[in-house]
């Protein structure tokens, strides 16, 4: 899907469609995204990053809040994902109105952990680029614990060459 057809169907920004095994949420930059000068607080990239990171496992059939009530078949409790390391590269500024693609691909997928690299896209222009290291812990007792198998099947899928 192209930037304009994304933009055509996004409307105001939230997208979420899959590209391949890359993971497209649309992102809309909004006043309150930004300093007083139209600029995105940097901040704001983890917040994108996130919200497409949760759009992608819910466009894949894993809702963040069965995950974490154990909801799925075969799981044997509630889970959740939990941020371990963040890394992130800021090139250019986004700026007040823009429209963004946040393209999300799987890298890595572990017994209890995740990793994903995300790029915020304006256009071709890249904006920032980072690598999420997430882990798996138990919705309950906040320890590690097995991403269900299921899923962790899925996301191997989906891995990035």
């Amino acid at each position: 899907m192209s930037q304009r057809q994304a933009a055509q169907t996004a409307g105001e920004g939230g997208a979420s469609f899959f590209d391949g095994d890359v993971h497209v949420l649309t992102v809309r930059i909004y006043y309150e995204d930004t300093d007083a000068g139209g600029v995105v607080y940097y901040a704001n990239y983890l917040k994108f990053a996130e919200r497409a990171r949760s759009a992608m496992l819910r466009l894949g059939g894993w809702e963040n809040g069965r995950l974490s009530r154990g909801d799925y078949p075969g799981q044997e409790e509630g889970v959740a994902f939990v941020m371990r390391h963040v890394s992130v590269d800021y090139r250019r500024s986004a700026m007040l109105d823009d429209l963004l693609q946040v393209r999300t691909r799987v890298r890595r997928v572990g017994g209890a952990t995740l990793e994903m690299a995300q790029v915020v896209l304006r256009g071709d222009e890249i904006l920032a680029e980072a690598v999420a290291k997430l882990g798996c812990v138990s919705a309950v007792t906040l320890k590690p614990a097995r991403i269900p198998e299921k899923m962790r099947a899925e996301l191997s899928a989906r891995l990035a060459d």
